[in-house]
């Protein structure tokens, strides 16, 4: 494999970044067949053996709302029993404390809870309003970390809502800043509907670090509706962000928001990097070998450009 050779940039880079991998849940969370318990576990042991150094792996929802993820303790158990210590460090989604103590029944020491900047989607992904969903948050993000546990924050439709459409910088300021004072060690910030651009990027992280909330505590879940995903990266990256989510092959979207697609894939977000010669600790060939197995067992090419170059595909 021949990888770009280094750029001669102006802007200073980080010398290393973070994938945190989020195939295994937001993008299986999207597939309309449920896939089997042993290949999702298999799908994550390679991931894992390719030196992704976080990877979510699941979703503890009522299986009514994401049938997909309904065996998310069965998963669990098995990775556990598997992997011991790896597996319990694996982020899992936590919507309220029912999800909690499942994670905690299982000795898992990292969860996620994912909210919304805006009222409607609030609505649509949680049946709750804007304000009731930190209701439900602030005792499982407790609880978690009274725990001793790892709690991230999603928050969703942080550039534009199919309902709303575009949806102010302050607003999302709030909405972040609300789930870091709630206890949340890291805000991801979701491009959902992928209509992010690299100027609105480099604004966003201007407008948390007005309000004293840093880089360092921020990652970027982009989508790639438009194509933008690693354009807006690179901007993210000149501007101090170190994490990234990626989803191994490109799978993902959003079941309650029909025109968001799928997510950076994590084969081409490590292509780039490579090429800016940025650490990232990731086997790109056994990622592209991972999400290669993925999609004869999805029964569908993978729509990573990098993984069909480098596949053969």
């Amino acid at each position: 494999m021949t990888v770009p050779a280094q750029a001669i940039t102006a802007v200073p880079m980080p010398e290393a970044v973070t994938i945190y991998e989020v195939g295994p849940r937001d993008g299986l969370q999207n597939e309309k067949a449920v896939v089997p318990v042993e290949v999702k576990a298999e799908m994550i042991t390679r991931l894992l053996d390719a030196g992704l150094p976080i990877i979510e792996a699941t979703s503890f929802v009522h299986p009514r709302w994401v049938p997909q993820l309904a065996d998310a303790a069965e998963l669990m158990g098995l990775l556990v029993d598997r992997l011991g210590d790896a597996a319990r460090r694996m982020p899992v989604l936590v919507p309220n404390e029912k999800g909690l103590d499942r994670a905690l029944e299982l000795g898992l020491e990292h969860v996620a809870v994912f909210g919304s900047s805006t009222e409607t989607f609030a609505q649509k992904n949680l049946n709750r309003s804007y304000d009731e969903q930190f209701a439900m948050f602030s005792p499982t993000v407790r609880r978690a970390r009274d725990a001793g546990m790892d709690v991230r924050g999603y928050l969703s439709m942080c550039f534009g809502d199919p309902w709303e459409g575009a949806v102010e910088i302050d607003a999302v300021v709030r909405a972040g800043v609300r789930l870091l004072e709630m206890g949340a060690g890291q805000l991801s910030l979701g491009d959902t509907i992928g209509v992010a651009t690299a100027g609105h990027v480099q604004a966003m992280v201007a407008a948390f670090g007005a309000a004293g909330v840093g880089p360092e505590r921020i990652a970027m879940h982009f989508h790639d509706t438009y194509g933008q995903a690693l354009a807006n990266t690179h901007a993210a990256l000149q501007v101090g962000i170190t994490t990234f989510d990626a989803s191994a092959g490109g799978l993902g979207g959003c079941p309650y928001a029909k025109s968001a697609t799928g997510n950076l894939a994590t084969e081409d977000l490590l292509w780039m990097l490579q090429g800016l010669g940025i650490e990232t600790g990731v086997d790109l060939d056994a990622v592209v070998a991972t999400s290669t197995f993925m999609a004869g067992q999805l029964g569908r090419p993978s729509t990573s450009a990098v993984v069909r170059a480098l596949s053969g595909a």
